[in-house]
């Protein structure tokens, strides 16, 4: 054998296995991020947060060709992950529609889509133009299946561009709009419908910022700019709750905006001439050609049905914690407000709060870890399986599961049960409700 002929092999022979490395480095990730997505699905399901409840990715894996730039793109923790070279969903729960993995895809592969094959979700029925199937009543926002803050902003605009376009008449000179809701979506619709020369009336049936508002202080609320109308774009990129209210109120203010904060609508009623009739917890009414919803999926929120519900110590979100000191606070609830609330105020104040299972469920895992830390530290009390049974002046009645009820020393309480699907009140109003399955989103805001 010729020294040409043994320099080639060896050349070859070294590239070959220089491959074979390669290959084998490779395949060995590729099995340990499988593994460790697997680990995380599987804890997922446990826990409950595998099965998505609202607007999610869904990934065609005869489309997915592995780039992983959806994992990358994906501002939330544990959402997306790699099983055998293409991309998963994991904790589908915690998605909050953002739609950078959309975006991030070079092939097209995903589509964000609200419930599943086997999960419906109650969804009003919403047309491109953000108009309902009842003409002159529009839907934006979190109700209409988009959560997302700048999705809402942009949903805001766009549902006001569409009432702009349609040129409805209104020969009796009402109100040409009337918002339902001050979140992200309606404070975006009042500047535009101000900046298009509407007139309208923004009614809330709390607090100026919505949904927003409840949010405890800290909570960043915002991933990515957002264009709102009569300001221009919005850079904060990372903010807190307490700056967005305040850019939003600094807006309204400079172009002398009113938000009827405290009026809830109670009732949409339609005219014989189309327009609508809008009664308010108030006792005012309001007369406007067109309606535009932009609450929130929970309209109102779920009480328990025990006694002393009602009292002035009971509250179903969080307003100032820092303001609260040495106080005795009960708070129930397992989900992710809960556990934040409790936190927020467990430095300063004695913090029980009561569980009804016997673990956190649909939860982030750093509020988990978080909130199990505060524990073991004595820095608050987890009592699991547990439940209020009555309200009472300067104590509460608490059930644990197994044990006698015991009345518990009280100043304040906090309950998170979730909130009311406003199904009733969009039906009342002729808005048409379907449980849709795998939905599809045309809009990505």
């Amino acid at each position: 054998m010729s020294d040409l002929v043994l320099e080639k092999i060896i050349v070859y022979g070294t590239v070959f296995l220089f491959c074979v490395v390669i290959v084998f480095l490779y395949l060995r990730r590729k099995n340990k991020a499988t593994r460790q997505t697997m680990a995380k699905v599987a804890i997922a399901k446990e826990e409950g947060l595998h099965e998505p409840v609202s607007l999610h990715p869904f990934i065609d894996p005869n489309a997915c060709i592995g780039s992983g730039a959806c994992v990358k793109a994906c501002p939330e923790e544990d959402i997306l992950g790699m099983v055998n070279g293409q991309a998963s969903v994991i904790n589908a729960s915690n998605c909050v529609g953002h739609g950078a993995c959309f975006h991030a895809c070079p092939v097209e592969a995903i589509t964000l889509r609200i419930g599943t094959e086997v999960r419906g979700i109650d969804l009003p029925h919403v047309n491109q133009n953000f108009e309902t199937n009842m003409k002159g009543i529009y839907i934006a926002g979190e109700l209409g299946g988009m959560g997302l803050i700048k999705n809402s902003v942009e949903q805001g605009q766009q549902a006001i561009e569409s009432i702009l376009n349609r040129k409805k008449p209104n020969s009796k000179k009402l109100i040409d709009v009337a918002i339902i809701g001050a979140g992200p979506a309606g404070i975006s619709a009042t500047l535009s419908a101000k900046k298009n020369g509407l007139t309208s009336v923004t009614l809330e049936q709390d607090s100026l910022g919505g949904t927003v508002f409840t949010f405890p202080r800290s909570k960043v609320v915002m991933t990515s700019p957002m264009n709102l109308p009569l300001h221009g774009k919005v850079k904060l990129r990372d903010t807190s709750k307490q700056e967005l209210l305040e850019l939003w109120q600094r807006v309204i203010s400079e172009n002398n905006i009113s938000i009827k904060e405290n009026s809830k609508v109670e009732n949409i009623i339609p005219q014989e001439d189309g327009s609508f009739k809008l009664v308010t917890s108030e006792g005012k009414d309001y007369f406007s050609n067109n309606v535009l919803i932009a609450i929130g999926r929970r309209g109102s929120p779920r009480k328990l049905g025990i006694l002393g519900e009602d009292s002035e110590k009971v509250a179903y979100r969080m307003l100032e914690p820092e303001l609260i000191e040495n106080k005795d606070i009960l708070v129930v609830g397992g989900g992710d407000s809960a556990m934040e609330a409790a936190m927020l105020m467990m430095d300063k104040n004695r913090v029980k709060i009561l569980v009804r299972s016997d673990s956190f469920t649909r939860s982030k895992p750093k509020n988990r870890e978080n909130i199990t830390m505060a524990s073991e530290s004595g820095r608050l009390e987890i009592i699991f399986n547990s439940g209020l049974v009555s309200i009472n002046p300067r104590s509460c009645i608490v059930k644990i599961e197994y044990q006698d009820a015991v009345e518990v020393k009280n100043d304040l309480v906090y309950i998170f049960a979730g909130g009311l699907l406003p199904t009733a009140f969009l039906e009342k109003a002729g808005v048409a409700i379907t449980k849709r399955f795998g939905y599809i989103m045309k809009k990505h805001g």
